[in-house]
């Protein structure tokens, strides 16, 4: 019999030890049926264990009757098939056959599921399919032929929970990535895309609800608990990972309407002004590393007319797209793609042209981002094209401002400068180095205003070619910005520092100032992605064997992480409401978790960096201004009635 633990979860099958491997689960198994898997999985005669298996998922398909062994050969099967999803052996033997019986049981009888383990059987079942066709074309035909869509469907309705809906939105996903099999999942597009477009919606605040949310862990779906952690760990790990699972989740679910948005499938649909809104905000988390979540699906819709037509009437998406597109996000590129994509289209340009522009001119010195290079002159070609007659559709005064020194800056200036002499630029170059000394003392003196005007002589002054002085002037103009509490001048020049940095976004100090601005703003995904980015720009530079990490940066991170976490708006939505779960208000609870999860961010981060994990992580004191300087900052802001910040860095 199945022992259980004091929160009454099955131990034998859920170990507490690491994962064994099919050999030892297969020593373990000690009995006399002929028709056991783990048994015949011993059998070192290929033919007489192929003819075993088969007759093994024959009898597993057939039901009548009830085996408790089931749960045990699944979760050995899945091990599997996570482990060798290309392997044909089993799919040749009928898996999927085997799969879509077990599946159909699960979802048409609820006193079976309901009994001994089998509550377990259908998530395993479906996500053996998933990840067997997750790679072979091949695969996923002879798992459509065997019928295994029907079932999940009915998973994908909710028929069991969020736990079974993840695995089946992954398996139809896969499903629907391939030619061959997609039109056998397309059978059901309209109410499976509109079926999707609510999981993805909806499947954070389900989560939290029914899981997260519930402080009491005798209330916790106990299947829940041990799929998710694999009876290791208690509270903490079990919401890390349900965190982890509601991710997937949404991000999958985005996946599969990619599957029809890229053959511009149910555009209609997907292009629900309030889904689109929705996708601004599935980001995935810190805990997604892969997936571009909400962007990526408005990518795809960027690519066609109709998906460019709705989205060039959201305002919401327009700012959302613009604010992505000057950040250090992994997908910024992406942002840039949608926003270039609306401007060439000649029926969406004049839409989007005066709340893109404000944005994109920031960009017109950027090299290269990842793999697309020359950027920067792709931006400036796109916003300068029909230039000439876009000042006569352009009402908005400061647009045509920004347009026109855009056109300066890269046409006219570009042609001056290139008739330049070596000589006659470092001339210009030991003048902008005198012009910022200058600027840079006026300022430590107070006179930020005084010093803005000069760095704006020096920027003006200063050639195009010499990148890394130019970067340097916009840094400290962002910095006097953010004293003057203008976060998005702040913003402007920062950004614009970062694309002359090489690579780019790279200068540590503008990630910093650009982060603080985003503060001010109250975009907190975006600060935090500058922050992040900062720390890393601090750790890969230091030569010292103890890594540190600046208090101001960490305290910054734990304040944007609680800000961004991935239920934070199901969590103010649910604590309103008079639910029928306990939830705990204790605020410290909270906020010990968002430190462990910045605590853990910052060693994944590391790691990522390639940081020797021996070195030890030293948080600093807060930052100390020398004496002499503080008191001559003291009597300048007295002076100049400016209000300084103490966190101000030396430029």
């Amino acid at each position: 019999m199945d022992s259980l633990n004091k929160k009454g979860k099955m131990t034998s099958i859920f170990n507490t030890t690491p994962p064994k491997t099919i050999n030892d689960m297969v020593m373990d198994q000690m009995c006399n049926n002929p028709c056991c898997f783990f048994c015949i999985m011993k059998e070192p005669d290929t033919s007489l264990r192929r003819s075993g298996l088969a007759t093994c998922f024959k009898e597993m398909s057939v039901i009548n009757r009830d085996d408790q062994q089931h749960v045990l050969v699944l979760s050995g099967l899945w091990n599997i098939a996570m482990a060798q999803p290309d392997d044909p052996e089993f799919i040749s033997l009928g898996i999927f056959d085997c799969m879509v019986s077990l599946l159909e049981k699960g979802t048409n009888d609820r006193s079976w599921l309901l009994r001994d383990q089998n509550i377990y059987i259908p998530y395993y079942a479906a996500h053996v399919i998933g990840s067997y066709t997750m790679n072979k074309v091949e695969f996923a035909e002879k798992a459509v032929l065997a019928g295994v869509i029907p079932p999940l469907m009915e998973l994908l309705r909710g028929k069991i929970s969020w736990v079974e809906q993840r695995v089946a939105v992954r398996a139809l996903g896969h499903l629907a990535s391939y030619e061959r099999t997609f039109e056998a999942v397309a059978a059901y597009e309209e109410e499976l895309v509109r079926l999707t477009m609510n999981l993805a919606s909806t499947c954070l605040a389900q989560v939290y609800t029914k899981f997260v949310g519930v402080k009491d862990d005798n209330k916790r779906s106990k299947y829940h608990c041990d799929l998710l952690t694999r009876g290791v760990g208690g509270l903490e790990m079990e919401n890390r990972k349900a965190e982890e699972w509601a991710s997937q989740l949404q991000c999958w679910s985005l996946y599969l309407l990619n599957c029809f948005a890229c053959k511009e499938r149910s555009l209609n649909l997907i292009c629900n002004q309030g889904f689109l809104v929705d996708l601004c905000g599935m980001w995935g988390g810190l805990v997604n590393h892969s997936s571009p979540a909400g962007v990526g699906l408005i990518r795809i819709l960027c690519y066609s007319k109709y998906g460019r037509q709705n989205i060039s009437e959201s305002k919401q998406v327009l700012e959302n797209l613009c604010h992505l597109s000057r950040s250090s996000d992994d997908w910024q590129y992406m942002g840039i793609d949608c926003l270039l994509l609306l401007l060439k289209d000649i029926d969406t340009r004049y839409k989007v042209i005066e709340i893109v522009t404000m944005f994109l001119i920031d960009l017109v010195e950027l090299k290269s981002l990842g793999d697309r290079s020359n950027l920067g002159e792709t931006i400036t070609k796109t916003l300068l094209l029909d230039y000439k007659q876009s000042k006569f559709r352009i009402k908005n005064s400061h647009v045509l401002k920004a347009l026109q020194q855009t056109w300066e800056l890269k046409v006219e200036r570009r042609k001056r400068e290139k008739i330049m002499s070596v000589e006659k630029i470092e001339e210009k170059r030991v003048l902008v180095n005198l012009i910022k000394q200058q600027a840079n003392h006026v300022f430590w003196l107070g006179d930020v205003e005084e010093a803005i005007k000069m760095y704006n002589e020096a920027l003006d002054t200063c050639p195009l070619k010499l990148r890394k002085e130019r970067m340097v002037l916009y840094s400290n103009r962002a910095q006097c910005y953010l004293l003057l509490r203008d976060p998005d001048a702040a913003i402007r020049d920062s950004t614009r520092a970062l694309c002359l940095s090489n690579p780019t976004n790279s200068h540590g100090k503008s990630l910093w100032r650009r982060s603080q601005a985003y503060d001010m703003k109250g975009l907190a995904k975006e600060s935090l992605m500058d922050c992040i980015m900062f720390i890393n720009s601090v750790t890969t530079t230091t030569t010292n064997k103890r890594v540190k990490i600046p208090y101001y940066a960490a305290r910054m991170i734990s304040k944007q992480m609680e800000a961004t976490w991935l239920f934070v708006n199901a969590q103010s939505k649910f604590t309103r409401s008079d639910d029928d779960y306990e939830i705990s208000s204790n605020e410290d609870d909270h906020q010990l978790e968002c430190d462990e999860m910045m605590r853990e961010m910052m060693m994944m981060m590391m790691e990522k960096k390639s940081i020797a994990s021996g070195l030890s992580t030293i948080i600093e004191e807060p930052l100390i201004v020398k004496e002499k300087n503080w008191r001559e900052m003291e009597r300048a802001r007295r002076r100049n009635k400016t209000a300084f910040n103490v966190m101000a860095r030396s430029m």
